[in-house]
């Protein structure tokens, strides 16, 4: 009997966990469903500080979103209880802390999009809008949100 690769399998067979739910800060919660859609909050990380261009490599941002990604990754499986679940990956809206030069936000939000794809493939292409920013909340070096549809 062959084993059936859920999204949770595949991350294991990449290396990567699914971190602790990180606590909101403000009069918010982590995500809302509406029928079949599920809108995150954004998520930061907790290793990556700094802009983009100055004090993080390209290759540290494409890490810091891949962070970000499985902090999302957390709040939808508490939510749905398992990431099977997820039928689409619909957007996601990364906010990328960079200087005013700093121009490669794409390369960067590559951590969290190329992750989705290796864990849902053709369901994890999504469409996608990658800016910069002048600041984040604590200096975080990434913020990322998503939108999903998901079994009802």
């Amino acid at each position: 009997m062959q084993k059936v690769q859920t999204p949770e399998n595949k991350l294991a067979e990449l290396g990567l966990m699914l971190p602790a739910l990180r606590p909101t800060v403000g009069n918010y919660v982590s995500c809302v469903r509406v029928k079949e859609l599920l809108f995150t909050a954004g998520q930061g990380v907790d290793q990556y500080h700094g802009k983009l261009g100055r004090d993080l490599t390209v290759e540290e941002g494409y890490k810091a979103a891949q962070q970000s990604m499985l902090n999302l990754l957390s709040v939808v499986k508490r939510e749905l209880g398992d990431l099977s679940k997820v039928k689409r990956v619909v957007k996601l809206l990364g906010f990328v802390n960079s200087t005013e030069d700093f121009t490669e936000q794409p390369k960067v939000m590559n951590g969290a999009s190329d992750l989705l794809v290796q864990l849902f493939g053709e369901s994890g292409k999504h469409a996608r809008s990658a800016v910069g920013m002048a600041q984040l909340p604590n200096n975080t070096a990434i913020e990322i949100e998503m939108i999903l549809e998901v079994a009802e």
